[in-house]
């Protein structure tokens, strides 16, 4: 889709010549991960080995509903540095039939495949089967079975957290997906639905026997959307248990944090979820030394609308632009306005020049994305 010439990123650096735009300056704040941090780097970037099949990294992209789609990861690879990508929940029932080129969520570029692995949410072992299928027959690195989403919508069918409320079902369906493919085999799961680990070890055990090759280990019990800290320790007590790849997940904000999941746990990898919408740049500078410079906010920001456009339709471009813009808004230190005032109109034309007149100069950028607007 043609854009509207008049908002580019180049003709908005443009509008703003009394603004410098190498490096950080004044009113750029580097971050408190900003000091590279060599050996994490070094930990991140170790090959690792899933289901036969060599990764090479540690820092994954975690599966998001609504978020992790074929546009934001279009910018995400830009930056490079993540081990693997994965998308957002794809119904299990549809994929068998579902058309790339129409479906807002089972789409991709040709040249992300290798890196990427599918997420599939369903109730049926079987259903879930003939989607792994269609995934694997599409050149997919991998196909993830949900047994983390807990909100109702998903959890009334019987799909996502519901699983782990019947183990019985949740093991049948890992052995039926891994009968049906020969591409590594994920799942993303919680605690369950109690704060007590020894149900989640227990299945998590069951789950490597009945074929899976790596478990994506989210530390909140089922009912919790983020408003108890992750008990980080249950990470650790899953890889205890297992042989296979066991990587962390939750709350994750900056490097040190990444550096204490890895030590405290002993997990493979650590999955990035809401850090990586804010600031897609994260796993190149964690892995690679990469410093964003201020027109890197400003870039990236103009480089998300345009990729949303040239793969979503209008209406559901600018929706999925508003739904990122708030976590990309949590960067800047007063950030739930500028989310307000970079949100007004109804299309993207207006869109853009909402952001052409707040980054004319760079918002002030705080040490950590504003954790609270993660949470909105």
């Amino acid at each position: 889709m043609m854009q509207p010439e008049e908002y580019t990123a180049a003709d908005a650096v443009e509008s703003c010549p009394q603004q410098s735009l190498s490096g950080h300056g004044p009113d750029l704040a580097v971050a408190a991960d900003g000091v590279f941090d060599a050996a994490l780097a070094a930990r991140l970037t170790e090959p690792l080995q899933i289901g036969g099949r060599t990764v090479n990294g540690r820092l994954f992209l975690a599966p998001m509903a609504g978020l992790g789609h074929i546009a934001y990861r279009q910018v995400l690879e830009s930056f490079g540095g993540c081990g693997l990508v994965f998308t957002g929940m794809c119904s299990a029932r549809a994929v068998p039939t579902e058309n790339p080129a129409r479906s807002p969520v089972f789409s991709w570029r040709p040249e992300e495949l290798p890196a990427l692995v599918c997420q599939l949410f369903g109730a049926d072992p079987q259903d879930m089967a003939a989607a792994a299928r269609r995934v694997e027959s599409e050149g997919f690195f991998g196909v993830d079975i949900n047994m983390g989403c807990s909100v109702a919508p998903i959890v009334k069918k019987g799909c996502g957290a519901d699983l782990l409320r019947d183990p019985e079902r949740a093991v049948r369906m890992v052995d039926a997906v891994r009968r049906a493919v020969s591409v590594p085999v994920f799942v993303k799961m919680r605690t369950g639905w109690s704060p007590d680990p020894e149900p989640a070890v227990n299945l998590a055990r069951r789950l490597q026997d009945a074929g899976a090759d790596a478990l994506v280990f989210h530390p909140r019990v089922a009912p919790d959307r983020r408003t108890h800290r992750p008990r980080t320790a249950h990470i650790g007590l899953v890889k205890d248990a297992l042989d296979i790849p066991v990587i962390g997940n939750g709350d994750v904000f900056d490097a040190a944090d990444c550096a204490a999941m890895l030590e405290r746990t002993g997990c493979d990898g650590v999955s990035l979820g809401r850090l990586a919408i804010a600031r897609p740049w994260i796993f190149a500078q964690w892995t690679r030394g990469f410093v964003p410079e201020k027109q890197t906010y400003r870039d990236t920001l103009f480089a998300l609308m345009d990729a949303l456009e040239a793969h979503y339709d209008p209406a559901r471009a600018i929706k999925l632009y508003k739904k990122l813009i708030m976590y990309y808004a949590a960067n800047f230190t007063f950030g739930n306005r500028l989310f307000g005032r970079l949100i007004r109109g109804d299309d993207m034309q207006a869109m853009r020049r909402n952001a052409q007149a707040e980054f004319c100069r760079v918002p002030q950028v705080g040490a950590r994305p504003n954790l609270l607007m993660f949470c909105m």
